[in-house]
């Protein structure tokens, strides 16, 4: 296959994916600021995922002061932010576009229909009036587009770049999400020191992180029990049968590298191996003990070096 045509679908899909990540982290924030805390704490929590998302100097320089709504129509459809929803939903369509004839009909109509629905939606007030039901319509389309790739998609390398494209930003928004909510659960004070109200708050505030991956009756399957912060960082991290768990998506990674490999990939494969193997083997007591933001920042950073490996083994090299 052809490098650019490669590329094409792995950006494609990473677009895609974005979108429905940036959407799930928007709509847990919005939930969570839903839950009795101090506005400190919730200007905290706004911060906090601009800077996981490395936009917050960006945010910054056009706002100033931080106001929610203009922190998710930063996120949801400024113009001058390339990773905001209709940023994404836009690059997407338009790399669908250059390879439309590698495509089936039906994933290239999900991509062009998704691109001409969002300009309605965001026109017609749903974002403004109900953040939640967009954030759910941005979360439908990239289900459907990820149906339909798998439904109609011969099994051949550009379902395989577009499987590797979607694993890829998903492992890396997965923990960007984990990371955010942890270090909000550390640094926002509880607003009483009632007992039953604070384990509510609790509950809650876990809760809509569960959600937010769509891990809340998955959790209940597995565990049986209250939520606590501990096994929701197992499920998200350590659970291959989690779909969104970090494990999980790096397994996906390297299956699909495997699918792919050319002559100069060996050590591409190596070192997604290895991080597949600290995953496997790992456990939550030594990820905790040895402290969990380290860690997902050590993730983050071997995310993006297999991002550049990949880029560099299959794809259109990134600029430097």
């Amino acid at each position: 296959m052809l490098s650019r045509t490669a590329d094409h679908l792995f950006w494609m899909a990473r677009y895609t994916e974005r979108a429905e990540n940036t959407a799930r982290m928007l709509d847990v924030n919005v939930q969570t600021a839903l839950l009795p805390q101090s506005a400190h704490a919730a200007e905290q929590g706004w911060r906090a995922m601009l800077g996981i998302s490395e936009l917050l100097d960006a945010f910054d320089d056009k706002y100033g002061l931080l106001a929610a709504k203009d922190v998710i129509d930063f996120m949801v459809r400024d113009p001058d932010n390339p990773s905001s929803i209709a940023a994404c939903l836009t690059q997407a369509r338009e790399n669908a576009r250059a390879v439309r004839g590698t495509l089936t009909t039906e994933v290239w109509e999900t991509h062009n229909a998704t691109w001409l629905d969002l300009q309605g939606k965001l026109d017609s007030g749903l974002l403004e009036r109900d953040p939640s039901e967009f954030f759910e319509w941005v979360k439908y389309r990239s289900h459907l587009s990820r149906g339909v790739t798998i439904g109609t998609m011969l099994r051949d390398e550009a379902f395989y770049f577009i499987r590797l494209g979607t694993h890829l930003e998903r492992a890396d928004n997965t923990a960007r999400i984990l990371d955010v909510k942890f270090h909000g659960a550390a640094v926002s004070p509880h607003t009483d020191i009632n007992p039953d109200k604070e384990l509510q708050r609790d509950f809650y505030y876990w809760a809509a992180l569960l959600r937010s991956v769509s891990g809340f009756e998955n959790y209940r399957k597995v565990y049986r029990d209250v939520i606590t912060p501990e096994r929701v960082a197992e499920l998200l991290i350590l659970r291959a049968d989690m779909p969104r768990s970090l494990l999980a998506c790096v397994e996906e990674v390297v299956a699909n590298l495997q699918q792919v490999r050319n002559d100069v990939s060996a050590d591409t494969e190596r070192f997604a191996g290895k991080l597949l193997a600290e995953l496997k083997f790992g456990s939550i007591e030594e990820i905790l003990d040895d402290g969990l933001h380290g860690f997902l920042t050590q993730f983050f950073e071997r995310i993006f070096e297999l991002g550049n490996r990949v880029s560099r083994d299959f794809l259109v090299p990134l600029a430097a």
